[in-house]
């Protein structure tokens, strides 16, 4: 048996553990009663799941409250360390194209291909993992939630990670589609600008990172925005699209945002690029009065340390 150094990671409810076998790892978590009830009908339905895109859960158990997940191992680990990391070796353009096509698929899959809509809840860099030819595997469906595909969006309780969540889902505590689509949207232009989303990214322009992109796009450059790192190694009509349907996937009003169907219709230049406002709008938000179909009560969004995380 090979062996191999733990690396212990905190993702969701879930901590993450390279096992010994090199070709699975496990994630560990723990959930109240009434939340294992949900998990262990959720995880079941989860588990078969199937797209070239998904990292592939290989099994699971349940005991006296522990979750134990056993997922495939992917050996270059997530797009955060290859993006934000100096001790990695950037990943070129081509290759970051493919990762951001790559998980609009897994999006797609999740969202219309599959039986039952699953919103993942914590789309992030972080949990996006890239296995030994640096194909893209969207992994952690630790926060993932059921739907109809003909039902709206869904009072969950906020969680996930700051920079990542949607202006609405973090004001409503309502997770949708569109929520993922945001998230979506900002791991799309950390690929194009190799900046994190949390980060202030000039000291002249403390703001995150949408507002930067959008100041540039409204002042036609966006070029400035790319990651200097590719140098000139990367096709300018390429990279314009990642970032213009990155702000697009990013808007702050949930209404105007796209479907994930109709990004991947725009990555792949089978319609126009969307033209968007030159100035960021302010996020509008419509309430609903609902009743959670998990719970039969109203939950309130709420931040705490087990449920909210800072993006990496």
């Amino acid at each position: 048996m090979t062996t191999s150094k733990e690396e212990p990671g905190r993702e969701g409810f879930l901590t993450q553990i390279s096992l010994w076998l090199p070709t699975i790892s496990q994630a560990r978590g723990s959930w109240g009663k009434e939340d294992s009830e949900l998990s262990t009908k959720e995880i079941k339905i989860i588990s078969r799941l199937r797209h070239r895109n998904l990292v592939q859960l290989q099994g699971w158990c349940h005991d006296g409250g522990e979750f134990l997940l056993i997922y495939d191992f992917m050996s270059n680990g997530s797009l955060d360390n290859h993006l934000f990391s100096p001790k990695k070796a950037p990943i070129n353009w081509p290759g970051r194209y493919k990762i951001a096509r790559g998980l609009a698929s897994a999006l797609l899959y999740l969202h219309e291909e599959w039986e039952q809509c699953v919103v993942h809840r914590d789309i992030k860099s972080s949990n996006v993992m890239l296995d030994s030819s640096f194909n893209v595997k969207l992994g952690d469906f630790g926060l993932a939630r059921l739907m109809d595909h003909e039902l709206g969006p869904l009072t969950t309780g906020l969680a996930g990670t700051l920079g990542y969540m949607a202006p609405e889902y973090v004001r409503t505590g309502r997770a949708s589609k569109a929520s993922d689509v945001y998230s979506f949207g900002i791991v799309a232009l950390e690929i194009a600008t190799g900046r994190k989303t949390v980060d202030g990214v000039e000291e002249n322009f403390p703001l995150g990172l949408v507002e930067w992109v959008w100041h540039l796009y409204g002042t036609q450059n966006l070029a400035a925005a790319v990651d200097e790192r590719l140098v000139a190694e990367f096709d300018e009509q390429q990279i314009e699209c990642v970032m213009i349907v990155g702000l697009w996937c990013a808007h702050p009003d949930s209404s105007l945002r796209p479907s994930i169907r109709q990004a991947i219709q725009v990555l792949d230049f089978d319609v126009a690029l969307p033209i968007l406002p030159s100035e960021m709008p302010v996020p509008t938000y419509q309430y609903h009065q609902s009743i959670s179909p998990n719970t039969g009560s109203n939950i309130q969004p709420s931040i705490t340390n087990s449920s909210l995380q800072y993006g990496r």
